[in-house]
């Protein structure tokens, strides 16, 4: 048999509907700020990653370096002409200095 309370039967399904609603929000309110918080900290691995392969990429290169220069004599005759000024004998070194502009500002 299918007896109707009026309007009683309609306001308790709303406000157990509310009610659910209610719950579901404060759950949601509850887990926003973590949620956020993982976010953030996934955007900080991402950077941080991009660091380690940056740093990964300079050590490479001065192993590379070093390796070059321990084991690579040419290298280290390169380096010392160019850093240190040194020739062989009777050899003749020639310096070009970088010109001086006037840079005035307007």
């Amino acid at each position: 048999m299918n007896v109707d309370n009026g309007i009683w039967s309609k306001l308790t399904k709303i406000v157990v509907g509310l009610i659910v609603l209610a719950v579901l929000l404060l759950i949601g309110m509850c887990y926003l700020p973590l949620i956020q918080q993982n976010t953030r900290m996934r955007a900080d691995i991402l950077r941080l990653e991009d660091q380690v392969k940056a740093e990964q990429a300079k050590t490479d290169q001065l192993q590379s370096q070093i390796d070059l220069l321990l084991n690579d004599p040419k290298t280290v005759e390169r380096l010392a002409r160019e850093k240190l000024g040194y020739a062989k004998p009777d050899e003749t070194v020639i310096h070009f200095e970088t010109p001086v502009t006037n840079t005035t500002a307007q």
